[in-house]
Order: C-alpha cells, then sequence, then structure tokens
C-alpha cells in the first residue's frame, strides 16, 4: 500500500511522529545513565520501574477513552501532555522534578498510542496493515540512526535547548492534529452518551477490560510479549549501563594513520544508532520477506534472535563483535513489531478496537516495569549474571507462544 494513497490523516501523523521521534531518541537512550549518575545505578534501577505503572495507567485509560470520545480528541490530550512535560523538564532545575516530567512524557505518550494504533486499523484493510505499521516503524526509526550519537553530545551539554525544541515540535503537531486530523472511529464509538457521570463512563469502560482480561488466549499472548519484550528493551537499559562501564575505549578504523578512538560512551550511541540505521533499511523488506510466515514462527524467532543476541554481548568487548551481535538482537525486535500491531488488529472486534489496543500496551508498560530490574541488579549481581537472565526471559517467552498457538493455532477474532 504506496504512501501516496494514504488517507491525509495518516500523512499527517507519519511526518509528525517521525519529526518528533528524530528528537527523541536524542534524549532517551540516556535517561537511565543520566539518573544513574545523578542518584546512583541502583536508585536509578528502582525508580525506572515506576514510570512503566502510569505508563499501564495511561494506556488502559487511553484505550477505554478512545473507543468512547473518539480517536482524535485521545491524541490531542496525549500530544498536549507531552509538549507540557517538555516544557517542565526544560525548565526544572532539580533531578526529582526531571524525574516526574518523564513520567509525565511516558503517561501522554501512553495516552496517545492506542488512539493512534486503533486510527490506522480503521482506515487500513487488514492485509496491508503490517507494510503501514512497519513503514511508521521506519519513520520514526530514522531519528534513531543519528539522535543517539547527536544526543551523547546534546543531552548532557545542551540538554534544556533540546528540551525545549521537543516541546515546540510536539506543539506544532498539536496544532496540525487539530486542524488537519478527521476522526475515523466507527459511529457505535463515536457517539457517545455524554449526559453519562464521568465515574459511570469509568465504570462501564473497566467492565469491558474485565471481559478482555477472561479471554485467556490474549492473556497467553501478553504474558508472551512481556517476558519477549525484556531482552529487547536492555538495549536503552542494562546495555546502556553495561557499555559505558565495561567496555574499553578502542579504536574503530585508522584515518590517514591516526587510529578513531571511541569512548565507552561513544560506543553506545555507535551501537544505538546503529540499531536505528537497521530499523531504517531493513524494516520493509524484513516485513516483505517474512509476511508469508505464519505469526507463530515468527514470534517464536524474534525471541530467539533478541535474547540470544542480547546475552552475547556479555560474550566479548570488541567493537565490531558487538556490532555482529547487536544485528541479532535488532533483527529479533524488527521482525516482531508490525506482526504484532497487525495481529491485534486483527484479533480485536470493531467497537472494542481501542480498548484491545490499551490492553495490548500493557506488554510494553509491564515489560518496562520489569526490565530495569536488570540494572538494579547489576549493583552486586556479574554481568553475565544479568545476560544469563535476560536469556531466560527469552526462552520463558518461547514456551508461552508454542503453548499460546496449541490453544487457537487459527487465532480467530476475539468473541463479539
Amino acid at each position: 500500500m504506496h504512501i501516496r494513497v494514504w488517507n491525509g490523516n495518516m500523512k499527517v501523523r507519519l511526518i509528525g511522529e517521525g519529526l518528533f521521534n528524530m528528537l527523541f531518541w536524542m534524549y532517551f537512550p540516556f535517561i537511565t545513565v543520566y539518573f544513574g549518575t545523578a542518584l546512583g545505578n541502583h536508585v536509578a534501577g528502582v525508580l525506572m520501574t515506576v514510570p512503566p505503572l502510569f505508563a499501564m495507567i495511561g494506556s488502559l485509560v487511553g484505550g477505554a477513552l478512545t473507543d468512547r470520545f473518539g480517536r482524535r480528541p485521545i491524541m490531542l490530550f496525549g500530544a498536549l501532555l507531552q509538549a507540557v512535560m517538555f516544557v517542565l523538564f526544560a525548565a526544572s532545575g532539580s533531578h526529582w522534578i526531571d524525574y516526574a516530567a518523564f513520567i509525565g512524557l511516558g503517561l501522554g505518550g501512553a495516552v496517545y498510542r492506542p488512539a493512534s494504533s486503533a486510527m490506522v486499523a480503521d482506515l487500513v484493510p487488514a492485509e496491508h496493515r503490517r507494510q503501514v505499521f512497519a513503514t511508521f516503524m521506519t519513520v520514526n526509526n530514522i531519528g534513531a540512526v543519528l539522535g543517539p550519537a547527536l544526543g551523547a553530545v546534546f543531552f548532557f551539554r545542551y540538554r534544556q535547548e533540546l528540551l525545549w525544541t521537543c516541546a515546540a515540535v510536539l506543539l506544532l503537531y498539536f496544532i496540525a492534529i487539530y486542524f488537519m486530523v478527521r476522526e475515523t472511529a466507527p459511529i457505535s464509538a463515536d457517539g457517545p452518551d455524554r449526559s453519562k457521570p464521568l465515574a459511570g463512563v469509568f465504570k462501564e469502560q473497566w467492565h469491558g477490560y474485565g471481559v478482555i482480561f477472561r479471554d485467556k488466549v490474549f492473556l497467553i499472548y501478553i504474558a508472551a510479549g512481556i517476558f519477549s519484550l525484556v531482552p529487547i528493551m536492555q538495549l536503552d537499559l542494562y546495555l546502556s549501563v553495561y557499555v559505558t562501564e565495561e567496555v574499553p575505549a578502542q579504536s574503530m578504523f585508522a584515518w590517514k594513520g591516526d587510529p578513531l578512538v571511541l569512548s565507552s560512551m561513544d560506543i553506545y550511541g555507535w551501537l544505538v544508532g546503529f540499531n536505528g540505521l537497521l530499523f531504517v533499511l531493513f524494516i520493509l523488506p524484513v516485513t516483505t520477506w517474512f509476511r508469508r510466515w505464519k505469526e507463530r514462527n515468527v514470534f517464536i524467532l524474534s525471541s530467539l534472535l533478541s535474547g540470544v543476541g542480547t546475552f552475547l554481548v556479555g560474550v566479548n568487548s570488541d567493537l565490531w563483535y558487538l556490532f555482529f551481535v547487536t544485528i541479532l538482537f535488532t533483527f529479533g525486535e524488527m521482525i516482531r513489531s508490525p506482526v504484532a500491531q497487525s495481529f491485534v488488529s486483527r484479533y480485536a472486534p470493531e467497537h472494542a478496537r481501542g480498548q484491545y489496543m490499551g490492553a495490548d500496551s500493557l506488554q510494553n508498560t509491564i515489560g518496562k516495569f520489569l526490565s530495569p530490574i536488570t540494572v538494579f541488579l547489576s549493583s552486586w549481581a556479574a554481568p553475565m549474571v544479568i545476560f544469563g537472565m535476560i536469556l531466560v526471559f527469552a526462552l520463558i517467552s518461547v514456551a508461552l507462544y508454542v503453548q499460546l498457538f496449541r490453544m487457537d493455532p487459527e487465532m480467530p477474532r476475539a468473541a463479539q
């Protein structure tokens, strides 16, 4: 499905989300290092488990309100909340205010995402969704190519200027959504009874989530996703600590007889940038290559590549070896993401699409809650113990995916 035939809503979002993500990757990979330097790694490891809890609440509330009030209002609220939090982060003079703003950023993004994904599902036929979601991932990861390398300089030296720029971009995106994006929710979800008290609305939506969480097939899918995401998320968590503390400075190559020596921080920035470059270059081809693969096989291969690839980081600290294992765990993440998004959009009933998208985001938020345990334990455990734990998480996800597709190999739509 070529971009030129896309609905105007999606073109606006593609540009807006792409611009923001270019700045996002200039600060996000360094958040753990930032708080770890200021407060200590053990404190930072504990603190990084809290934002996902707020994000989990935001995902559930955002998904529920998306079905009741439509996609556009929730996207507007999520974008505005993030803009305000960037202003707070930029103007802050305290690490604790920075931390509160970081929590707010995660909350705003969590509210926004179910509405954004539901809008794609509203507009795109099922057979084209993998490709469309892959296109969004490609644009979002263009910033991941240059962002970390630039962020290694700008985040620590010009943090306020970077954060003010992020706030301005989010504000412009909010304005673009307001004037250019139209509502796409089905009529049944687009005409709420606004006379009902807000408490009644939330009670009704909570009942809707109760129905979802009694769906055993979907619950196993969520659990499998949580365990599979723990290894994937380590690039921004434990790997940032491991590379900066355990990988020595080394020469990348010689230029006119002089070696290009990279510090530990430089090496980490290059690895994150390389991860983003792989996404930009290969996400669309990989989606095409695996389009005929069964979802079961894609999920299992993804968990194995991401788990084994991350485990192998701890085996050797040579720069070119680290680039090689980055290819392994990046391809594990790459093949999973479009399939996961298209799977949920197909599985969810139309009238509850926002709620299923919100419930699906629990994989990400609970995964973020569990993943920082590796940073917390790094103060006491040896690196290979941490990498062994990461591999175990991946193997558990493989077992759960096998069980999932044994229960329901054809994966029909959820009960209406």
